[in-house]
């Protein structure tokens, strides 16, 4: 009876941990091959343990420019997009006005949008206004997909804060610059820095749109692609093992200053509360 009650209290726990494992496997596989030096440039099998594809992760100049040129593209998008788009769901969530609720759907629309289908038409109309794919036709095409997720990932986070902070802010003479800058944007930061990191993760591993508006620019997620049909280089495997370090340092790094400032606050609370109890 204990063990049932046991597994029973359990087992979706259990299933999320399974589910969890199971996802993770390709992600400890591309570890694993960073290691590896394979027996030929077509195979894929755990040939022999070597430390040369880190010491050495510009082996293939190509790759590195490639890399380099998706970092400064996904750089330049996240920017833009996250500006652009938290702008959009302070207006969406704070103010009322004609439209509204249009606007609101459209902004679905780019997520709900097969990328086949948004790669060409980005691409008909640069080809009709006469802009010559590269570079910046890659940036736009990013900020026009990512725009739409940071919206809705900052429109969560004002959703969930409470005014009366803000107006508290005001009932005790703070100006509207002032509550911004200490109430409003220290409360939506997290939901903001979300947003920045999902639109550069969208933006880097972009292929489809990417590969429709690009010209002769080439981006990491193309060089794989291309390298695919005549053998993928091991260092691949280390710049995706490195991206996935990085990325789950920034996300443990926020994850301990938010734990740190919720002790702190939790810390501050009770002495406040003493002092406003004890007699003048």
């Amino acid at each position: 009876m204990r063990l049932s009650r046991w597994l029973a209290d359990r087992w979706v726990m259990g299933v999320a941990l399974l589910v969890l494992g199971y996802l993770s496997l390709p992600i400890l596989v591309v570890a694993g091959l960073s290691f590896n030096r394979p027996s030929s440039r077509l195979s894929y099998d755990f040939h022999e343990f070597t430390l040369d594809n880190w010491r050495q992760p510009c082996a293939t100049s190509e790759m590195c420019d490639a890399v380099l040129r998706s970092v400064q593209i996904g750089f330049i998008a996240t920017v833009v997009a996250t500006v652009i788009g938290t702008l959009m769901a302070f207006a969406l969530v704070r103010h009322r006005f004609r439209g509204r609720t249009g606007i609101n759907l459209l902004i679905f629309l780019p997520m709900a949008t097969p990328e086949l289908v948004m790669g060409t038409s980005l691409l008909a109309l640069f080809v009709s206004a006469g802009v010559p794919q590269g570079f910046w036709t890659i940036v736009i095409a990013h900020v026009m997909f990512c725009v739409s997720f940071v919206v809705v990932t900052v429109k969560a986070r004002l959703a969930g804060m409470d005014r009366r902070l803000e107006e508290a802010a005001m009932d005790l003479y703070a100006s509207e610059w002032q509550t911004f800058r200490r109430i409003t944007l220290p409360l939506v930061l997290p939901g903001i820095v979300a947003a920045a990191l999902l639109a550069f993760s969208l933006s880097f591993d972009d292929f489809i749109i990417t590969n429709f508006n690009a010209g002769t620019t080439v981006t990491f997620p193309m060089y794989v692609w291309g390298a695919a049909q005549r053998g993928i280089p091991p260092q691949v495997n280390v710049i995706g093992t490195a991206m996935f370090v990085i990325a789950l340092l920034l996300v443990g790094a926020s994850s301990l200053r938010g734990r740190k400032a919720r002790r702190s606050h939790l810390a501050v609370a009770p002495a406040a509360g003493r002092r406003a109890k004890s007699p003048s």
